[in-house]
């Protein structure tokens, strides 16, 4: 199976880079997701050892990072928790409504990449991300934006 790049959104005051650099093992589980589309993306799509750029959305919108997919779409928990904010009482352990996927930290990039600088490259300009009024928090990206991307946010490669 091909590997696959994705993007996925947080709030840095919510949850961080830094914060999945300082989980045990470097690993959390990406869940809360609560839009069909980008559930879809969890659960059918995103399969272990694919890429993705951790991008800070709202305040200071900029990529920071690099993680990777370590466990494939499973049914999020969050969602029958009542006590939890994500808590759905559509889903249950039977019907699952909604899925999470684990990933790891990778590395945090030196150079914090703006959503206005990606707005000037060309090789970014189909992305997903630029469209006006995308909102996902889970999206596809090429590899080709994942690299330019890198790139940009760390641009010794280190």
């Amino acid at each position: 199976m091909e590997k696959k790049y994705w993007l996925l959104k947080s709030e840095p005051g919510c949850y961080s880079i830094d914060d999945l650099a300082a989980e045990p093992d470097q690993v959390t589980s990406w869940g809360g997701v609560r839009n069909f589309q980008a559930r879809n993306f969890l659960r059918d799509q995103m399969a272990v050892g694919d890429m993705i750029i951790f991008y800070h959305s709202v305040t200071a919108p900029s990529a920071v990072g690099v993680a990777r997919v370590v466990r494939a779409g499973y049914p999020d928990p969050t969602a029958w928790e009542p006590e939890d904010e994500h808590f759905d009482p559509r889903s249950t352990p039977e019907k699952p409504l909604w899925f999470a996927v684990d990933v790891r930290f990778v590395k945090k990039f030196a150079n914090p990449v703006p959503l206005k600088a990606m707005r000037m490259v060309p090789a970014l300009f189909g992305m997903e991300l630029l469209r006006k009024g995308s909102r996902l928090s889970v999206m596809p990206v090429s590899r080709e934006e994942f690299d330019v991307i890198c790139k940009m946010g760390d641009p010794e490669g280190s």
